[in-house]
């Protein structure tokens, strides 16, 4: 007689999977994270580069200081990297490379305005954004390693939805409070912050959660008008509500920019998760109602959209639309090539190292360089958005979509504005421009990002909801 092998246990043959799928990461080739070393390193010798430029070009010689500086953060950003090849391993390879390459261009840019300005020490934006993107590097670190399963957030819907609104009242906190043109910063410590940039990522996650709770309430059929599903009134109450709150911002915090952003993110998650062009439709009529009612009452809206259709009117020119006008002279200065870096004027715009710091690079790196910038937030955003398309749950194809919308929004709210196509709003550029919040806040979308993408590509599909 033969002998007849015993059968395997289940859970022995589970165990062993799973082992040998650990050790398949391990061996394995890591292509994702190959691929995106390579373009890593380019980045970061790109920024490099660029900050050596702005030194011979402005002061002739080289300081070593800043580009060992430069090169802490460089070892910090590699140390996302090698997180990334033990943790996430199947993350998308794009997202970090690009916003490493932007993060230290524009940290290169607002270190040559530091030196138009001599500012030095504790004065110079540059050291402090060097010491806010190590924060930001740190704190996308800490996101990747902690926030293993990204559905986790699911269960918090409605506290990421609270979370956001305080973000958004804490400036009318008194003694938080700071002194400046808008009531969307508060003072930590004698530095500035703006809560409103976090806020943006709660509400991302609150609106994600809700729509994948509501959506089949939100796609149910309703009137057909002009070709069009239109929703039912009672589907139309989350929508006014956003709308209301985005009113409010603008009116109490004197924040266009961020009504508009916040609007425009949830109108967009809410097309996402319903696929009804109607809700499109009702958001671009809601913006234009909503700033159309705030600006027969609001004069600073007033004003800025005069400041708009009237920068070059003399009268303006010498106070309302100076800071407008003196970028667009800039960017009309760099032309096609660019002054080259170090060598142009941006300091001559107010606040160049900040709100127009696109005008600021414009006037160095020229129309092309500036495209080429252009180009690489649009490859971050059509990253994000890919990560969302492919996601394997409503919950993570909403977040991920809503964040990346929001880079996209903002990138095309700043430009449009320093280059007078819409009307100049007080938000940043995103990665660019100066200024810790923004830069803590795109930072944390990019390990966001990066831990939805690796578990699309690893987890089975799970629906939630």
């Amino acid at each position: 007689m033969t002998a007849t092998a015993p059968a395997p246990n289940a859970g022995d043959v589970a165990a062993d999977t799973a082992v040998l799928r650990a050790l398949r990461r391990i061996r394995g080739p890591q292509t994702q994270r190959n691929r995106e070393f390579w373009l890593l390193l380019f980045a970061v010798v790109v920024a490099g580069s660029a900050l050596t430029l702005v030194q011979l070009g402005a002061l002739g010689h080289i300081d070593p200081m800043i580009l060992l500086i430069g090169g802490g953060l460089a070892v910090l950003v590699f140390a996302l990297h090698i997180v990334l090849r033990f943790v996430a391993s199947d993350a998308d390879p794009f997202v970090l490379p690009i916003a490493t390459l932007l993060t230290g261009v524009g940290i290169a840019e607002i270190y040559r305005i530091d030196i138009a300005n001599h500012d030095t020490g504790w004065n110079a934006s540059s050291n402090k954004q060097l010491m806010w993107m190590a924060i930001s590097v740190a704190g996308a670190i800490a996101l990747v390693i902690f926030l293993r399963n990204y559905r986790v957030l699911y269960k918090y819907t409605y506290l990421s939805g609270l979370a956001g609104l305080v973000l958004l009242i804490l400036p009318f906190i008194p003694g938080l409070k700071a002194d400046a043109n808008a009531d969307v910063w508060i003072s930590i410590g004698g530095l500035g912050f703006q809560p409103g940039e976090l806020s943006k990522i709660f509400l991302a996650i609150f609106f994600a959660g809700y729509l994948v709770r509501t959506r089949e309430s939100l796609s149910s059929v309703g009137k057909r008008f002009a070709g069009i599903t239109w929703p039912r009134m009672r589907e139309l109450g989350p929508v006014i509500v956003v709308w209301l709150i985005s009113l409010a911002i603008i009116v109490a915090q004197h924040d266009l920019g961020t009504g508009v952003l916040i609007f425009g993110m949830f109108i967009v998650m809410l097309y996402v998760a319903t696929g009804k062009t109607s809700w499109v439709l009702i958001g671009v009529v809601g913006v234009v109602i909503g700033v159309a009612v705030v600006a027969q009452f609001l004069t600073y809206v007033q004003n800025r959209f005069n400041t708009w259709i009237n920068a070059f009117n003399p009268d303006l020119m010498e106070d309302q639309s100076y800071q407008l006008t003196q970028g667009i002279f800039g960017l009309a200065h760099g032309g096609l090539l660019g002054t080259g870096l170090g060598q142009g004027r941006p300091q001559i715009t107010p606040v160049a190292e900040s709100d127009f710091i696109i005008t600021s690079l414009g006037e160095e790196i020229g129309l092309i360089g500036l495209f080429a910038v252009l180009c690489l937030y649009m490859v971050f955003v059509s990253r994000g958005l890919r990560i969302g398309v492919a996601g394997q749950d409503d919950f993570g194809k909403l977040l991920a979509v809503g964040v990346s919308f929001t880079i996209g929004l903002q990138v095309f709210i700043m430009v449009g504005g320093v280059t007078r196509v819409i009307p100049l709003t007080g938000l940043t550029t995103p990665f660019l421009a100066a200024g810790g919040s923004s830069l803590i806040a795109n930072w944390l979308i990019v390990g966001l990002l990066l831990r939805i993408s690796d578990g699309v590509r690893r987890q089975p599909r799970v629906v939630i909801g």
